[in-house]
């Protein structure tokens, strides 16, 4: 019966689906859901479980709409199977590179020099203020060697302020596969940057809305 319901949830949802006659399972029958790394290996990943037996050996009963006693069905859920291998493919497959939504460290915040800091640390705050990971670099570095570091912790964008952007207000956007995209107002940079987030995006928005004049 469990198998047979198993088999109907997937074909009602148009699942594409191999069936694993004679696997080892515990509880029950489960749906498993392979994902190929980045080298094409195959891994399970997620898994569903549906469980007739611990119900009735635990005496579960819960009180239905008819206020007769019903024994569930339990499901059994791991959504990423083994968390650590989860992660080792995820950065495996980006080659650490992440997506802005995934990345540790979305926005590095890089002034020119010391006489920016001040300009650079209120940029800063309206990024975290707005839910934004970033990070500050008010090191003594030249703006050069700040670029290198953030690119090479795959950040995926920098906001670069000089006096120039001081003056105006903005910021120079600089976009990890793009390169530099141009002046942006920070709360227009900021509404950018959200809507990359919220929507998941595998592409940058920021760069495609383009800079102010």
């Amino acid at each position: 019966m469990a198998e047979q319901n198993i088999r109907s949830v997937v074909r009602k949802l148009g699942l594409n689906h191999t069936e694993g006659i004679g696997d080892a399972v515990f509880y029950g029958p489960k749906i498993d859901f392979v994902v190929k790394d980045c080298l094409g290996r195959d891994w399970q990943l997620g898994t569903i479980q549906v469980d007739y037996n611990l119900p009735e050996r635990f005496e579960l009963e819960y009180i239905g709409a008819d206020n007769s006693a019903h024994r569930p069905v339990m499901i059994h859920r791991a959504p990423f199977g083994s968390l650590e291998r989860f992660i080792g493919i995820l950065i495996e497959h980006f080659a650490g590179a992440f997506p802005l939504w995934l990345a540790p460290i979305q926005v590095a915040v890089l002034p020119v020099s010391e006489k920016f800091n001040d300009y650079a640390t209120q940029v800063a705050a309206r990024l975290a203020a707005a839910g934004v990971r970033c990070e500050l670099d008010d090191s003594p570095e030249k703006i050069g060697a700040k670029i290198r570091s953030a690119s090479l912790a795959k950040i995926p964008y920098m906001a670069v302020i000089g006096q120039r952007e001081t003056d105006a207000e903005t910021v120079a956007v600089r976009c990890r596969v793009e390169g530099d995209v141009g002046a942006y107002k920070v709360e227009d940079f900021i509404a950018a940057i959200r809507r990359e987030i919220d929507t998941k995006s595998m592409n940058s928005l920021v760069a495609a809305k383009g800079a102010v004049g």
